[in-house]
């Protein structure tokens, strides 16, 4: 039998951590460490798998040999399994063979704490680790004002596979290649952050990175781990702060992942009313159990400190927060309190934000939750769940139903546009339009648009002009910034071609100015999230679907007065009500000749009048293009 030499990293007060729940390193410790013992090289290995009798590594250095290479059991109780192999390296290929003491169950794992994963449908570990040097030191220093909820937050979301591909090649960019071109790329854009869709190791291409098997390893399909933090750097060193969509709520049940680990539900609720996610065919993490909230808690700041992640957008927090999630009656049990909340969960998510802004204050986490669960994006201590903002489901399922209107019927829904800002105030609120509104059948966003082809890319441009003077961050995946005709693909690239027709273009030059905009003027950015950046001119126009209304800055100089025109009719000479005397000058128009618009209604220099309107003392007249965008600001 080949030698494992008794040796462990952990300490009694590391252990003591790991079975409370409180330790959030853990990938210090667990998983595979080359390491120099007694001037030997070699790997240290460490394990959880409380139910098993036996468990040896088996790899690439032992021919794949169970009983090779046996692991120690600690004597604590911890059901941690360790031991340092000679002449194991990095770049060696590894399992661990698991012998139950549940009914002579034998299973062969990936290393649930792998920092680099055998390329799908490959499904071995790889010992490795790596020296990157960082050169993101000025990002890092000017972070907390970057990623401050007063300052602007345009996210451009990104499924790596798909967003360009070398097509003579048939592949995807390498994460070296995206390093220059979707850097470039974003920086030209203007947006503030990119959110990747899970780049974690996973088995399963249509999953979209969904369903994790490899929680601490970046996906081999683009390179090595080191790249994709020399990714990171890149587009630090261009300031663009990067978020990663990260899956705590579900995994997949393939062989080689968590589910049913040692024999045993190990990562996994045992009950399968809350173990089992039937929409997904996952399995859902046991979040009443000590070590596996320490495991995901640690995952999250694995990403924060070892990759200088700026953000975790929280996927499917909904199916995390309540027990009868996606299911009928008798599928599920209540709390002890007789009701619908997954109590564990929320002390699980609880407990992730404190330790994540604790560790990290100059970070956000970020929820995807669709439902009306209160204090979302409020600190714990305030009684919420801690997230630093929450997408604003409710905005997009209102605003895409209401463009995908003939604008003929939409005086008939006003309600749908302005419903909104009855709530925007209650949560930190991001505005997304992402990958899960352009696929299923759903359309593209261009493709919910009514009309001729004028209207459908005007309604386009209305619509994000709309977006971005809305109270609330901003996100938009792919494609939607240069009008994507088609559904999205995870398994082709983008329509770049597009961009060589006129209106694809001018939507493309309508974000750039968007995002310029937002940047630019205080009255979007500071007080996004406060009842103090908002106030109404007039909601009530449905009759020439026209909405109106003041974005507010610290500095009342800095404030701008929006109007909407959400039809194909110009309205000229329209009067809009106004805080106070003055001159205004038009700050952007949608309708621009330059955005594929009509160029025809451009307001120059407007003078208030001492006409009351809108039960305001001051108005003025405009012209307001048709379903365009116009953004007034006092000059004088």
């Amino acid at each position: 039998m080949a030698e494992v030499i008794t040796h462990s990293l952990f300490s009694e007060f590391d252990i003591n951590l790991f079975k409370s729940g409180k330790h959030y390193r853990l990938y210090e410790k667990f998983g595979s460490h080359p390491l120099t013992l007694n001037k030997v090289k070699g790997t240290y290995f460490a394990v959880w798998a409380p139910g098993a009798k036996q468990v040896s590594v088996i790899g690439d250095f032992n021919f794949w040999k169970d009983d090779e290479h046996l692991l120690d059991v600690r004597w604590d109780g911890s059901g941690i399994w360790e031991g340092f192999i000679p002449n194991v390296e990095k770049g060696n290929l590894y399992k661990y063979k698991i012998h139950s003491n549940h009914n002579e169950i034998v299973t062969e794992k990936a290393d649930p704490y792998a920092r680099r994963c055998e390329h799908p449908p490959n499904t071995a570990s790889v010992v490795w680790e790596d020296d990157y040097k960082w050169k993101d030191k000025s990002w890092l220093q000017k972070r907390k004002q970057n990623n401050s909820l007063q300052a602007p937050y345009s996210v451009y979301e990104v499924h790596l596979s798909s967003w360009k591909k070398k097509t003579e090649e048939n592949r995807s960019l390498s994460y070296w290649e995206l390093a220059t071109e979707l850097v470039s790329y974003v920086k030209e854009m203007g947006f503030t952050h990119v959110e990747f869709m899970p780049i974690m190791e996973y088995p399963y291409d249509p999953s979209w990175g969904y369903q994790i098997t490899g929680y601490f390893a970046p996906t081999s399909r683009f390179g090595y781990p080191d790249e994709f933090k020399f990714l990171v750097d890149k587009l630090h060193e261009n300031d663009i702060g990067v978020i990663l969509d990260w899956v705590p709520s579900h995994f997949p049940e393939d062989s080689h992942g968590l589910g049913y680990f040692d024999g045993t539900h190990l990562y996994e609720h045992p009950d399968p009313k809350r173990g089992y996610h039937p929409d997904w065919k996952s399995l859902i993490f046991n979040y009443s159990r000590n070590e596996v909230r320490a495991f995901l808690i640690s995952n999250a700041l694995y990403w924060l400190e070892q990759f200088h992640i700026d953000g975790l957008r929280v996927d499917a927090v909904a199916s995390i927060l309540y027990l009868d999630y996606s299911r009928e009656e008798g599928e599920w049990d209540p709390n002890e309190y007789g009701e619908n909340k997954n109590l564990e969960a929320i002390s699980f998510l609880e407990e992730l934000n404190k330790e994540v802004y604790a560790s990290f204050p100059d970070v956000q986490t970020i929820a995807e939750e669709s439902t009306a669960y209160s204090g979302v994006s409020k600190p714990v201590f305030l009684g919420g769940l801690g997230f630093g903002m929450k997408w604003m489901m409710g905005w997009m399922h209102d605003t895409l139903q209401y463009f995908s209107k003939e604008p003929i019927y939409r005086k008939h829904h006003q309600n749908n546009i302005t419903f909104s800002l009855t709530y925007t105030f209650t949560e930190n609120f991001m505005l997304p339009l992402s990958h899960d509104e352009v696929v299923y059948g759903k359309h593209s966003i261009l493709g919910r648009m009514p009309g001729d082809e004028w209207q459908r890319f005007a309604n386009l441009r209305l619509l994000y002009g709309y977006m971005f003077t809305h109270p609330g961050t901003k996100l938009l995946f792919q494609g939607c910034e240069f009008g994507q005709s088609e559904e999205w693909n995870f398994q082709n690239s983008l329509d770049w071609h597009l961009l060589d027709y006129a209106p694809h273009k001018g939507i493309q030059e309508v974000i750039k100015a968007l995002n310029k905009f937002y940047r630019a003027e205080p009255a979007l950015y500071e007080n996004q999230f406060v009842p103090d950046g908002f106030e109404w001119i007039d909601y009530n126009d449905a009759e020439n679907s026209v909405i109106s209304f003041i974005r507010k800055g610290n500095e009342p100089k800095d404030n701008l007065i929006i109007v909407c025109n959400l039809t194909p009719i110009p309205r000229e000479n329209y009067r809009v009500g106004l805080p106070k005397k003055g001159v205004l000058k038009e700050v952007f128009n949608s309708d621009k000749k330059k955005f594929y618009g009509s160029g025809t209604y451009i307001n120059k220099s407007i003078k208030t009048t001492e006409h009351k309107w809108h039960s305001r003392n001051y108005s003025t007249v405009i012209d307001i293009p048709p379903l365009a965008m116009v953004a007034l600001k006092y000059s004088t």
